[in-house]
């Protein structure tokens, strides 16, 4: 797990660390330092935490006009035992709100399992995001039948070509327009 580093070719459009709105201004990040894990598996230093103990994101792109951001998740997403959606709510996703964000894209490629608990933090973001979304991009199949299994979907989208969708071949607002077309269509909009 120490070789997979966050996706790195938006850096010219964005860098949360350099953003005075984003929850990682100022972090300073070491290329040589692996002082992060999950269990006892080494991540690359690049991640950023957030106080879980399993799992680890990068925020990759905001646009603060359109109200959008672009994250990119690492690690277990443990609600049972680490209450990581509380986590990432609590401290990520209500600072990013209160900034205007209403519409949000986790690339969860990296997530290797879900473990459950109840919805209410995601039905609080559901309801956080009022005219927006929140999309889930690559999750593995088998992390998205988890996520059904607790009817988070009906607060994330998941499936259909989401869940293969070819997000690194584009910038980050062709992203946003390719997912805002899909979500539109299944709303109704």
């Amino acid at each position: 797990m120490h070789e997979i580093e966050p996706y790195y070719s938006w850096r010219d459009d964005y860098i949360a660390a350099e953003d005075e709105r984003s929850p990682f201004y100022g972090v300073v990040y070491s290329e040589f330092e692996f002082d992060k894990k999950i269990y006892n598996f080494l991540l690359h230093p690049q991640w950023d935490e957030f106080g879980s103990q399993t799992l680890y994101l990068k925020v990759l792109y905001v646009d603060y006009e359109k109200g959008f951001s672009i994250m990119e998740l690492i690690g277990e997403w443990n609600d049972a035992i680490y209450n990581d959606i509380m986590l990432l709510k609590r401290e990520i996703i209500d600072m990013m709100t209160a900034e205007g964000i209403h519409k949000f894209i986790l690339i969860g490629e990296n997530i290797l399992n879900f473990h459950g608990s109840d919805d209410s933090y995601y039905e609080e973001w559901y309801d956080d995001t009022a005219d927006g979304w929140i999309v889930g991009l690559n999750f593995r199949d088998h992390v998205v039948e988890e996520f059904k299994a607790q009817n988070i979907d009906y607060y994330i989208h998941f499936g259909g070509d989401l869940n293969t969708f070819p997000w690194r071949t584009l910038k980050p607002k062709q992203l946003y327009h390719h997912i805002e077309e899909r979500i539109s269509k299944r709303l109704g909009m």
